[in-house]
C-alpha cells in the first residue's frame, strides 16, 4: 500500500508541475511575465474541418484580361456617292474646320481662342505636317477636337492611282492615331476632288468623307474683314465652315476667327464637331 500510496503521489506532483509550466507560458502569452508577448494560438473550430469546393489550381493567380465586356468593333461606314456637305441636328449648329495643318505658329493661335471661348472644331490635317508636330494632335486630343485625315502631301487625288491613293490615307491615319490617340473618322479630300475609288478606300479605312458649306477662301488672303464677312453672311443651322491653319500666311485666318467666333455665339450659335451617326 505505501507503495501504490508513492506512485499516487509521484503522480499528483507530476501533474501540478505541468497546470503550473501551463499557467506561466498563459502569463506570458498575455504578456504578463517576463518575456515577449505573443498572441494566443487559434482555437480550431468545432466540428469536422470545411474543404475548398474549389481544386488547387484555382487558387493560382489568372491573368489579367481587362475590365468589363470588349468593345463592339466600329461599323464601317457606307460607301458614298457624294460628300457630307452639312451637318443635321437640332438647334443652331455649326462646324468650324481647318485644313491644311497642323502648323507651328497659326494652329496654337487657333487653338488658344477655341479653348477662350470653349468651342471644339475639327482639324484636317495633313500627315506630313502631322509628323512634324504630333505634340499639336496630342493638344487637339486633350482639349476635346476631332482630327481628321486631309491625305500625307495634299495630291489631287482624282489624278492618282487606287494604290497611290490608299497610302496617302493610310500613313495619314496611322499618324494621327499614333499621336491623338485613335484613328480618324472624318476625312476630307483636298481641293475637294473626289471619286468612286476616294470614297470607297475612305471606307474601307473607316472614314465618313466631309465636304463643306461655307468656303471663307480665306487662302487667297482677301483680308480679315472680308473672311468674317464670309462667315457670319453664311451662317446657318447645319453649316460646315471651311478655314486653313497651314499652306501659307494665316494670320488672317486667326485674326477673322477671334472676331467672328464670339459674334456666332452671341447670336446664338452652337459650335460643334460632327460625331458618328450625327450627320
Amino acid at each position: 500500500m505505501e507503495k501504490d500510496q508513492l506512485l499516487t503521489r509521484r503522480n499528483l506532483l507530476t501533474g501540478v508541475a505541468a497546470l503550473g509550466a501551463a499557467g506561466a507560458g498563459g502569463a506570458l502569452a498575455m504578456g504578463l511575465g517576463n518575456g515577449p508577448s505573443r498572441p494566443p494560438a487559434p482555437v480550431p473550430a468545432p466540428g469536422p474541418p470545411q474543404r475548398s469546393p474549389l481544386k488547387p489550381s484555382a487558387y493560382r493567380l489568372q491573368p489579367l484580361t481587362g475590365y468589363g465586356a470588349p468593345r463592339a468593333a466600329p461599323r464601317r461606314p457606307p460607301v458614298r456617292s457624294e460628300p457630307i456637305l452639312q451637318m443635321s441636328g437640332r438647334g443652331r449648329t455649326m462646324l468650324l474646320t481647318f485644313d491644311d495643318g497642323p502648323h507651328p505658329e497659326y494652329t496654337p493661335e487657333i487653338l488658344d481662342t477655341l479653348a477662350k471661348y470653349e468651342v471644339h472644331a475639327t482639324f484636317f490635317v495633313c500627315g506630313e505636317m502631322a509628323d512634324w508636330n504630333r505634340d499639336l494632335l496630342t493638344r487637339m486630343a486633350d482639349e476635346g477636337h476631332v482630327v481628321g485625315n486631309h491625305t500625307w502631301s495634299h495630291p489631287l487625288l482624282t489624278k492618282l492611282s487606287r494604290s497611290r491613293v490608299r497610302s496617302e490615307m493610310e500613313r495619314t491615319s496611322e499618324v494621327v492615331e499614333k499621336a491623338y490617340g485613335e484613328a480618324p473618322r472624318w476625312f476630307r479630300a483636298p481641293y475637294g476632288a473626289w471619286n468612286r475609288a476616294v470614297f470607297q478606300l475612305g471606307a474601307e479605312l473607316g472614314m465618313e468623307p466631309l465636304a463643306w458649306t461655307v468656303d471663307t477662301l480665306d487662302w487667297t488672303t482677301p483680308g480679315t474683314g472680308t473672311i468674317v464677312d464670309r462667315v457670319e453672311e453664311g451662317a446657318a443651322p447645319g453649316v460646315v465652315v471651311l478655314s486653313h491653319d497651314a499652306g501659307g500666311n494665316r494670320s488672317q485666318s486667326v485674326g477673322a476667327l477671334r472676331r467672328y467666333l464670339p459674334e456666332l455665339l452671341g447670336s446664338g450659335y452652337h459650335l460643334t464637331v460632327p460625331r458618328p451617326r450625327l450627320i
